[in-house]
């Protein structure tokens, strides 16, 4: 067996083809990055270029050990690669130029140019995030796109949805997809602002440069550039506490 690995060894592409394997490993390793690829996506193929390309010029300088050389020019690239900070998993993605991701999960979806990703977001299978977007902490996004310059910043569920350029999705908000037997997408278009702690009751369609008030629940398709409101009338009773005396010990 140790002779027939050793034939393969002398082949100069098997030698490369570990190194590279090894490196990619190495780095995501070192960065806390778990990537599952069925083939060479973003990371794997900037690697190898990375990897084979140090190959070439520590052959062109006659560097005698190559290692020390390949190793640390490879690590480095990858920090400027893959720009995803520790216990984040990548699956079976394509993720855009500038893009940081902090401590979340990708599955099977695209993420375009400068957009932040996380902490603890979750983007799962079909879902797609333009460039220049925010998918803050605690969002879980599902079978749904978020168009350039969209926002949610924390405490969002976006399924089955399609939210237009420069949208503003506040805490709290929900897209409420499923009844129990079937699920029903919804739309928000373009410069729409999503108040915090909104319920989207899908299908409903909101329009361009709605505005829907916080503690809203929608039920209904919402005009272009009108405000929706949909809440109970708050009322203050002096002296409640009080006279019930539920504070007193």
């Amino acid at each position: 067996m140790f002779e027939t690995l050793h034939m393969y060894f002398q082949y100069p592409f098997v030698r490369y083809a570990l190194i590279v394997g090894v490196l990619i490993a190495l780095c995501s390793s070192l960065l806390g990055v778990t990537l599952v690829l069925k083939r060479f996506s973003f990371i794997g193929d900037g690697l190898s270029h990375v990897a084979f390309g140090a190959m070439a010029i520590a052959s062109v300088l006659n560097i005698t050990n190559n290692m020390l050389f390949i190793l640390p020019v490879t690590v480095v690239c990858a920090i400027f690669l893959l720009r995803a900070g520790q216990n984040t998993r990548i699956k079976d993605s394509i993720i855009g130029n500038g893009t940081s991701i902090q401590s979340s999960v990708i599955l099977e979806s695209k993420v375009g140019d400068e957009t932040s990703v996380g902490p603890f977001a979750y983007l799962r299978p079909n879902s797609e995030v333009g460039s220049h977007c925010k998918v803050g902490d605690f969002v879980e996004i599902k079978n749904s796109r978020l168009d350039d310059g969209a926002k949610a910043a924390h405490l969002t569920y976006v399924g089955d949805s399609d939210v237009g350029k420069k949208v503003n999705l506040g805490c709290g908000v929900v897209f409420v997809n499923y009844d129990g037997s079937k699920k029903y997408r919804s739309v928000v278009e373009d410069g729409a602002f999503i108040g915090c702690n909104v319920n989207l009751v899908s299908p409903v369609h909101v329009g361009k440069d709605a505005y829907v008030a916080a503690g809203s629940t929608i039920t209904n398709d919402v005009e272009d550039g009108a405000l929706y409101v949909a809440r109970s009338k708050g009322k203050s009773i002096k002296g409640w506490v009080e006279k019930r005396g539920i504070l007193k010990k």
